[in-house]
């Protein structure tokens, strides 16, 4: 049965969107005991209140939550591992790289879309001139797509 193309095919979309979704979470999960891990220190040299008090603290703990996803999914790509895992994993940079355009610029919403639509355009040349599988340009659609859907339908993070 899993040598049929078609169920190995469907089998990997669905796989990629149940175990995106479940990662996804446990990204957010993550970011907030990476916040969190940092919030402590800080509490310790700042007064009371501080992430409303000093602008730079709330983009300070979200850099360091993006610096390291930048270096788990580098650690990722540069692995052996298999393509349907490397698609799976994948849907944690984008969606991390469109929710901080998001964050960045939410005081803009042309700015936010046309930013993202131009980083989808660049992802999707990638995938092309490297001839990466299909699977990935799944995976970026359906990000891309979710996102979209989740800001037009008035969804906040």
């Amino acid at each position: 049965m899993f040598k049929n193309p078609y169920v190995k095919n469907f089998l990997s979309v669905l796989a990629v969107a149940v175990f995106g979704f479940i990662l996804l979470n446990l990204t957010f999960l993550f970011d907030y005991l990476v916040q969190t891990l940092i919030r402590v220190p800080l509490t310790w040299f700042l007064p009371a209140g501080f992430e409303m008090t000093y602008w730079w603290v709330p983009p300070f703990m979200h850099t360091m939550f993006v610096v390291i996803i930048a270096l788990i999914s580098w650690f990722v790509f540069k692995s052996k591992l298999g393509k349907i895992y490397k698609a799976i994993y994948s849907t944690v940079p984008l969606a991390v790289t469109f929710v901080t355009f998001g964050i960045m610029l939410y005081r803009w919403p042309a700015l936010v879309y046309s930013v993202s639509a131009l980083v989808f355009g660049v992802i999707l040349v990638y995938l092309y001139r490297t001839k990466k599988p299909w699977l990935y340009y799944y995976t970026v659609i359906l990000v891309a797509l979710s996102l979209l859907i989740f800001t037009l339908s008035g969804g906040e993070i």
